[in-house]
């Protein structure tokens, strides 16, 4: 990961700036750089992936124009040499030097070609102007807000803006910001045409399809690691990767000290596709006092984000702290495709298909956001093959009537899809997950609702809950968390949409709590 800041304002408070820039140094631990132009300021904390020399340092710079990027850009090497015909040098191995050659032939449609996790900020010294894009799915974070004045500002995290800024935002995914406007260039949810393959073709797609996500995702000049929950997603990503390395891969489980869930079958698939396994152990104690930690770096006060994120914070923690893996795989964005435990009760397809939808367009608030501050705080990168744009355009596209779940096993596709090939044991690969704030073992989402009950009298819960009418806290575990959340970002609610929760609308689903655990059809995730 990388940190990127811009503060589009002539004779912009340099002082202000580094003072927000400076939050997030650990995104970027490696260099770090800040330009006063003309027309505003731009700075760039560097996490040193591809093109490891001092030669990919940004911002880069081109007949005046300047960019910032924190992203990875995928066949970039072809790109680049495709510039190369076209006359354009480069000085470094970074991906992201392409980024002003290809502003300078194509304009803001260049956004629309990259197959890429990027967040990034264009200075066009001609037009004397700020263009600001991220990624379709949000998997690179971007967070913007106004001065006093009315300029804007744009950033990595909400942290950098909010003493800057009255109200920050997030930057909308599949977005470019150019004269004031933010204009969409790619919604992925959007289909054109329902994808008509019968069941055997579109799971031969989706493996070919996952298959190559991953495979795109091994290329970095540093170290390379895995998180493995052991649950279904994270187990293929695992899996792929093995077969495509010629040596084992590294990967990484954690759970509770006294009824982990998942470290077992985490076990089970690292010893089958011979990797390099390590378990990471966390009590109550060292959850209950990261919990402020967790949320001031998270930025959110949804109760399912801030659950999951304690087990993976603590993880990505110990692999910084104990090993030289500076590159994360995970397994998000599956359940966003291909179903939850509570999509089950989908009424009809085409409500699964809507519900599938509004969570890739909120990703980038929930578990993205998890994946991205969880992994970058601890100085490492994320790289999530499921939200490959081909692979998430393809799934899109599937008849939604042959993704609900009418074979009784959720994920069936993507289970069918890898039954040939030895990926993984028949168990594991139709294993029912449990939840995974509640799969690192139970305890801890006990131990934190436990906490919270002790917090609040029932009459002060009543009262404080009160205070907020936006994403009102519904029980003692959510008023804490937003009572933290707003001790470092004070009146910024609307950043998250709502809490994380099954679709009340749906028979099955109107409960109080978002862990799979409290539906009816849970039976065995939890074994």
């Amino acid at each position: 990961m990388c940190s990127i800041m811009c503060y589009c304002k002539v004779g912009a408070d340099i002082d202000k700036f580094m003072e927000g820039f400076k939050e997030t140094v650990s995104r970027g631990p490696d260099q770090s750089r800040t330009i006063t132009i003309s027309d505003g300021i731009m700075g760039f904390h560097r996490l040193a992936i591809m093109g490891l020399t001092p030669d990919g340092m940004q911002p880069f710079a081109l007949n005046g124009n300047y960019v910032i990027c924190n992203g990875e850009i995928y066949g970039f090497a072809h790109l680049k040499n495709e510039l190369k015909k076209k006359g354009y040098t480069f000085q470094s191995d970074s991906d992201c030097e392409i980024l002003l050659p290809l502003y300078k032939e194509y304009g803001t449609d260049m956004f629309a070609l990259l197959d890429a996790e990027y967040a990034c900020v264009i200075y066009d010294a001609e037009k004397r102007e700020f263009i600001a894009a991220r990624d379709p799915i949000g998997i690179r974070p971007l967070y913007y807000g106004y001065d006093k004045d009315g300029a804007i500002i744009f950033a990595s995290e909400a942290k950098n803006l909010v003493k800057l800024c009255d109200k920050v935002m997030p930057f909308p995914p599949g977005h470019y910001y150019k004269g004031g406007e933010f204009i969409c260039y790619d919604d992925l949810t959007k289909v054109e045409k329902i994808c008509e393959d019968d069941l055997e073709t579109v799971c031969k797609n989706i493996h070919d399809k996952l298959v190559a996500g991953v495979e795109k995702r091994l290329v970095a000049d540093a170290k390379v690691g895995f998180l493995l929950s052991g649950g279904l997603d994270s187990s293929l990503v695992c899996a792929i990767a093995a077969k495509k390395s010629d040596k084992p891969i590294r990967t990484f489980a954690i759970g509770m000290e006294t009824d982990a869930i998942d470290l077992k079958y985490a076990k089970q698939v690292a010893d089958y596709i011979g990797s390099e396994h390590t378990e990471i152990y966390m009590t109550k104690e060292e959850v209950l006092s990261s919990l402020e930690d967790v949320i001031k770096m998270l930025g959110t006060f949804d109760i399912t984000t801030i659950r999951a994120s304690m087990g993976m914070y603590l993880l990505c923690k110990a692999i910084h702290e104990q090993t030289d893996i500076r590159v994360l795989l995970t397994g998000e964005i599956s359940d966003e495709l291909f179903g939850y435990k509570y999509t089950d009760f989908a009424p009809s397809p085409e409500a699964f298909q809507k519900e599938s939808e509004k969570r890739i367009h909120e990703l980038h608030m929930y578990d993205v956001l998890r994946a991205d501050r969880c992994i970058s705080v601890n100085s490492l990168e994320a790289r999530v093959p499921f939200g490959d744009l081909d692979f998430v355009e393809y799934v899109m596209s599937i008849d939604p009537a042959k993704k609900v779940n009418v074979y009784g096993k959720g994920k069936y596709l993507l289970r069918h899809a890898f039954e040939e090939g030895d990926y993984l044991p028949y168990d594991i690969l139709m294993r029912e997950k449990a939840a995974f704030s509640d799969a690192v073992g139970h305890s801890m989402v006990d131990d934190l609702k436990e906490y919270a009950e002790s917090y609040y009298t029932d009459e002060e819960f009543e009262t404080l809950r009160q205070k907020y009418t936006h994403a009102q806290p519904f029980t003692k575990e959510s008023l804490l968390y937003r009572e933290i959340f707003e001790k470092f970002y004070p009146g910024q609610g609307d950043m998250i949409v709502d809490f994380w929760m099954p679709n009340k609308e749906w028979e099955g689903c109107n409960v109080n709590d978002p862990s799979a655990r409290v539906l009816s059809n849970y039976g065995d995730s939890g074994k």
